[in-house]
């Protein structure tokens, strides 16, 4: 029997469409139901490697841990990767399709909509029920023609929706009964039900409010959210959530850990468990800021756009206290991008990021990096060097990086290969492999290094466990039944 879907759709970004379908899944789950999310279209620069070799949106990768499935393209079949504020890194069920302006991507959606319905019924086949997830708003209905990421994919599909909106940043009455009112009719018939978000406070001052909603809109109204602190363990999508969620600092911690937040970071979510430690004080420097004297490491992050990310670094004068940094005795990692960076030189003959060029990196390795057009994508493990300590991560990047200081590796991986490259004093090292600090062994070993202690606090069953409490507090606050009755 094909399976049945459900869509939920936001009335803007941010509104938590991502929790609630991952939460769904899991109480899903829970119920004995074989349940697999699906975002046609998703547009981030944190992504997952898949266990079929390509990659996929966070937000998807988090879903399908929830509804305790394996990663797939299918989940997530175009991904963009923004390298500027104009143009992306379009991945078309894992894999690079190309490069498109924001411009041009109109005009290329009606190329990928058979993309996504193949994928869409790729899961069908193999699931009871698909939780489809929209992107940004349902009512941008200037991007309506050749949409495939909210209407366009529902009217295809036959999809019914559900809306959700954030009562937390004020005027859900008017984002979700003016959505309606936007819409043209026969999207608008789309939508059979709608969420109210992240509620603070007490619940029934907002009764009246969700009646006036399911007046005015003619949907069943299917929940009201209270917001929920512990799904602030669960990774970030948005580089705007992970500062949001930095900005609780903790002085008494004894190590303190500085990450620039780039303009392109990429795959953010590696701090997650740096930050989940009570032992350490992470803080992630909005440009304009310096880095802070007194951290004892500073991570450059990856990032989409090396080069460009490169330039708002030295344009930042983060080079300058990179270095100061540096002669106080600090230690430096780069992860990714962020290795790249570190290095004497990059090359983009091919174009990859922008227009062909080479550039001086900070030169505080002896590497230098070539920009390919080949994508490493693989889940890799194996130990540190030179201290023997295990670890599980992933390599998700583009490039050829050589060079004296290679020969002293950061990273032994389990097929024999070597990673990364340190100075000769041990303080300044690069990385491809992302994940490190999720490994409650590395994250432990890092922590100790710089002379602070580990929780002990394992980052995996954390993430578990907010995935149980956040599927207990759905079940407890939206009519789960009534959403499984809508689904077709």
């Amino acid at each position: 029997m094909t399976a049945r879907a459900i869509m939920f759709q936001g009335t803007g970004s941010n509104v938590g469409k991502s929790l609630v379908v991952a939460g769904l899944a899991r109480a899903l789950a829970h119920r004995g139901i074989r349940v697999a999310p699906f975002k046609p279209q998703n547009m981030s620069n944190n992504a997952a490697v898949t266990a079929d070799g390509g990659e996929i949106g966070r937000a998807q990768a988090l879903q399908a841990r929830a509804a305790r499935l394996p990663l797939s393209v299918h989940m997530n079949p175009v991904l963009l990767k923004p390298q500027s504020e104009t143009g992306a890194q379009v991945i078309v069920q894992g894999r690079i399709w190309g490069q498109a302006g924001a411009r041009q991507f109109q005009s290329v959606k009606r190329e990928l909509l058979g993309f996504v319905l193949d994928s869409f019924a790729r899961l069908k086949a193999e699931a009871d029920i698909v939780l489809v997830e929209g992107a940004g708003s349902a009512s941008e209905i200037n991007l309506r023609a050749n949409d495939i990421a909210n209407m366009g994919f529902a009217r295809a599909a036959n999809v019914p929706v559900v809306l959700v909106g954030d009562i937390d940043r004020g005027g859900v009455i008017a984002s979700l009964v003016g959505t309606k009112a936007v819409l043209e009719a026969d999207d608008a018939k789309m939508i059979d039900g709608f969420i109210v978000n992240k509620m603070r406070g007490d619940p029934s001052l907002f009764a009246d409010g969700m009646r006036e909603i399911a007046s005015r809109t003619g949907w069943a109204p299917l929940g009201l959210v209270p917001f929920l602190p512990e799904a602030a363990r669960l990774p970030a999508e948005d580089a705007l959530d992970l500062a949001e969620r930095l900005d609780a600092r903790k002085p008494e911690a004894k190590v303190k850990i500085a990450v620039p937040l780039l303009p392109r970071i990429a795959n953010f979510d590696d701090f997650d468990p740096l930050a989940a430690e009570g032992g350490v004080d992470l803080i992630l420097v909005k440009p304009g800021e310096p880095l802070p004297g007194d951290a004892k490491l500073i991570v450059l992050p990856g990032s989409k756009a090396t080069i460009a990310d490169l330039h708002a670094f030295i344009a930042n004068g983060w080079d300058i206290d990179l270095r100061a940094h540096l002669r106080r005795g600090g230690h430096v990692l780069g992860i990714c991008g962020g290795f790249q960076m570190l290095g004497r030189r990059i090359a983009d003959p091919y174009g990859i990021e922008g227009p062909a060029c080479e550039v001086a990196g900070l030169g505080l390795l002896e590497v230098e990096t070539v920009l390919t057009g080949d994508k490493t994508l693989r889940e890799v493990q194996g130990v540190s060097v030179p201290d023997s300590v295990p670890f599980r991560g992933y390599e998700m990047h583009v490039g050829r990086t050589t060079g004296a200081e290679m020969t002293s590796p950061v990273l032994r991986l389990g097929d024999g290969r070597v990673d990364g490259a340190r100075s000769g004093d041990g303080r300044v090292m690069g990385t491809y492999v992302h994940g490190l600090f999720g490994d409650d062994r590395q994250r432990a070993a890092f922590i100790r290094k710089l002379g602070g202690e580990a929780s002990g606090v394992s980052h995996e069953q954390a993430v578990e466990d907010a995935l149980d409490r956040l599927a207990a507090h759905l079940e407890r606050h939206l009519d789960i039944d009534g959403i499984l009755k809508r689904a077709r």
